[in-house]
């Protein structure tokens, strides 16, 4: 590393992102900028211990920025929501600690969906983030600020929460790296849930290199998150990889001809590294947007229950009784996208619907599991596009909630399953917009996948 070898002031690195991420302002791309004076006093701290050899940690001195919605006391969390408008977290998230322990420097909070509710980061209550490459289309969603303030340099890395795609869709859209790890990876303590059983916590970076040693600390077991697992990420024996499946089902007319190029120019690089190339079917994948739009919504509703105005957060000034008071807050504070999923997911966990929607809905996630399984066990990893299309112009899907959704298409069946997925850029269109595709592994690979985008860099 550059700082501990005094190549570079942790100081000078610090200052430098500040300046950036005030150059790119137009992009609102930060929801909020971290206290300059704080982060320059830990900058100056870790430059001190250098300058007379103590021990650093394995990211001192390296500036970063979180998604809108990790908790910690720098700043204020509002997970780009008016109703969470002004709070101060009393925790910090595991995820967040663990870069801090290590070094890291957060110099801002960086723009999201309202609730990471979105496919665009159009729906944030503090405006619209702008794509790096073009800033008249989106940024992808829901983590959009923290994948341009990599894409545009402002930071080494970002933090961001995939529960539908939210991390390598705006990878792809912006051309860097996003990565989605197993269910359980990473704890889920201290960010601000969107749906319980599909959240993953995971980065964006501009080098396959530079995941790998992000999950090499952030990964492991939390007290304070019981659905996290045992470190095996740290453990992971290397794995010869020798077949690469391509799903035969997102090989159609509805995705982009420039990224189905892209996707087989891809295939063409592998094969002449050796590699074999088995295209794979599977048919329950046309399922998969369905049924995540019918579980994602009912954890939704359940999760988004406790925003009252009684406990925390905003309060309606306008309600004279305390039915109005729920009514009013709610109303005011939540987004047009946020209600929309509160009564998609209060409706099929209703009497009478729970059977026929939410139900039916987890049996096929079952089958889209099993579906993985199955083709994992002639491939060693998946490689698909990671959306349909390049970045969209802003606007232009945003009075569409089906078109929008439809943008999740590749992304969703992944966390349905609960497995790894790795957005890597590949190409350019003919208008210079980034072209993203993914690679997909089995359920605790992710050291492996992240190792075999190593060879494709």
């Amino acid at each position: 590393m550059k700082i501990a070898n005094k190549e570079i002031s942790a100081v000078s690195l610090v200052t430098e992102a500040y300046e950036k991420a005030e150059k790119y302002s137009d992009y609102n791309i930060f929801i909020s900028l971290i206290d300059k004076e704080e982060a320059l006093k830990k900058a100056a701290a870790i430059d001190e211990k250098i300058k007379n050899g103590e021990p650093v940690g394995r990211l001192a001195g390296v500036p970063f920025a979180a998604k809108d919605n990790y908790l910690s006391p720098e700043g204020k969390t509002t997970a780009a929501a008016h109703i969470l408008d002004n709070l101060e977290s009393p925790i910090t998230a595991t995820v967040i600690k663990k870069l801090e322990d290590e070094g890291a420097i957060m110099i801002g909070r960086t723009n999201l969906d309202a609730f990471a509710h979105g496919s665009s980061t159009e729906n944030s209550y503090f405006g619209v983030t702008k794509n790096a490459v073009d800033n008249t289309r989106v940024a992808g969603g829901s983590s959009g600020g923290s994948a341009v303030a990599v894409a545009l340099d402002i930071v080494e890395f970002a933090t961001g929460s995939d529960t539908g795609g939210s991390i390598r869709n705006p990878a792809a859209f912006n051309g860097i790296y996003g990565f989605k790890p197993t269910y359980g990876t990473n704890s889920r303590y201290g960010v601000v849930a969107m749906s319980s059983s599909l959240d993953c916590m995971g980065f964006f970076t501009k080098t396959p290199e530079d995941v790998d040693l992000l999950m090499s600390i952030t990964a492991g077991q939390d007290p304070y998150d019981l659905t996290t697992l045992p470190d095996f990420y740290n453990e992971t024996e290397k794995k010869e990889v020798k077949t690469i499946g391509i799903i035969k089902d997102f090989d159609n007319n509805t995705v982009d001809p420039e990224i189905r190029a892209a996707l087989k120019e891809k295939c063409k690089l592998l094969k002449s590294k050796g590699y074999e190339i088995k295209e794979v079917e599977m048919p329950s994948l046309k399922y998969a947007l369905a049924a995540y739009y019918i579980i994602c919504p009912a954890e939704v509703a359940s999760n988004l229950s406790r925003y009252d105005g009684i406990r925390y957060g905003f309060r309606s000034e306008k309600s004279a009784h305390l039915d109005e008071l729920y009514s009013n807050t709610r109303n005011e504070g939540f987004m047009a996208e946020n209600k929309r999923r509160i009564m998609i997911g209060n409706f099929v966990l209703s009497s009478g619907f729970y059977d026929a929607y939410f139900l039916k809905a987890a049996k096929a996630r079952t089958v889209i599991i099993n579906e993985y399984n199955k083709a994992f066990e002639s491939c060693d990893f998946l490689l698909t596009p990671a959306g349909p299309g390049p970045a969209f112009k802003i606007g232009e899907k945003a009075n569409d909630p089906i078109a929008m959704y439809l943008e999740d298409a590749m992304t969703v069946p992944i966390n349905l399953a609960g497995i790894p997925g790795l957005a890597i850029p590949a190409g350019k269109t003919k208008e210079g917009l980034p072209i993203g595709l993914q690679i997909l592994g089995p359920r605790r690979s992710d050291k492996n996948l992240i190792e075999f985008a190593k060879e494709l860099a």
